[in-house]
């Protein structure tokens, strides 16, 4: 389903779809806020940022959603003062009980990443994960990235999908998507209600999550938006290969299914399977091939 096309109905669908998904979001995408989740986003930055980035004083992280990143920032002692955003207040509920339930204290502003509520150079990092490719007006949100930071601050993103990418990633889901009734079948998991024939209730709005992404990009595009801003050192990295290949052939087949019928042995594998691809991915493959072949690309830069 095509993305909507102008800037009001892009946000709109993103709030409506990451408000209603925010209950459930840690628990789909497997988010944990223990020491396990902190190794994975220590990880990750340090794949651009050096292997122990920061501390950084003032952190904004941009698209939060329930604090993944920034309240596992804050755990490992990566920034010591964080504040979030998101265009869903939904995430932001999520967070702010998330960061609660850790004894964290975080700002947080409901708003859109092109027009930031924050003065000039007020942060030493901006940052954020699989939020880009959500955006509708990148030139004018990487000029608010920049604003905001302060000299000598840095800019960092993860998880943005790339073009190529996400072509590649259509096979595995195409695969996982015509075996998933025999799949079904041997684990006894009935068909996904909405796909059974049953309406969904007033107001739910999961069917959006088919139109929130509206990007997919190649490294030259990260490149170009960062250096229009007027970001120096830029930096472009591929990230998951192998990963992301079993990861999206097993979601595929989840998303067939009555999540609630999910036999937990099945979620422990996938999890597993999925972290096992990461490190062979980041030990043989990431760094050697071309950025544009993974599914992800990280970018970072620094203001002067």
């Amino acid at each position: 389903m095509a993305a909507p096309a102008t800037k009001t109905e892009i946000l709109d669908v993103n709030r409506r779809y990451h408000d209603v998904a925010a209950g459930e979001y840690d628990a789909k995408w497997g988010i944990s806020f223990g020491e396990g989740g902190q190794e994975q986003v220590a990880g990750k930055l340090a794949k651009l940022l050096g292997p122990r980035p920061g501390p950084y004083a003032r952190s904004l992280e941009i698209g939060a959603g329930t604090g993944y990143f920034s309240l596992n920032m804050l755990q490992a002692g990566i920034v010591r003062e964080a504040t979030c955003t998101d265009i869903s207040p939904g995430m932001l509920a999520t967070l702010e009980a998330n960061a609660a339930r850790l004894g964290l204290s975080v700002g947080t502003a409901a708003c859109d990443a092109a027009e930031l509520p924050f003065e000039d150079a007020s942060f030493d990092l901006v940052f954020g994960h699989a939020v880009l490719h959500h955006l509708p007006e990148l030139d004018r949100a990487f000029a608010e990235f920049h604003r905001v930071l302060a000299p000598g601050g840095t800019l960092f993103f993860a998880g943005e999908p790339s073009l190529r990418g996400d072509r590649i990633a259509a096979v595995p889901k195409g695969v996982a998507w015509r075996i998933s009734p025999a799949w079904r079948a041997a684990l006894r998991v009935p068909k996904a209600p909405h796909l059974n024939g049953h309406p969904r209730a007033a107001g739910d709005d999961h069917h959006l999550e088919g139109q929130v992404d509206v990007h997919a990009f190649v490294p030259a595009d990260l490149e170009r938006h960062a250096r229009a801003a007027g970001f120096t050192g830029i930096r472009v990295r591929g990230e998951e290969l192998l990963a992301n290949w079993f990861g999206w052939f097993n979601r595929t087949l989840e998303a067939s299914a009555d999540p609630k019928r999910i036999p937990m042995p099945w979620i422990h594998y996938a999890h597993r399977g999925y972290l096992l691809l990461q490190g062979v991915d980041r030990r043989l493959l990431e760094g050697r091939l071309p950025p544009q072949l993974f599914y992800n690309l990280m970018l970072a830069a620094s203001k002067p």
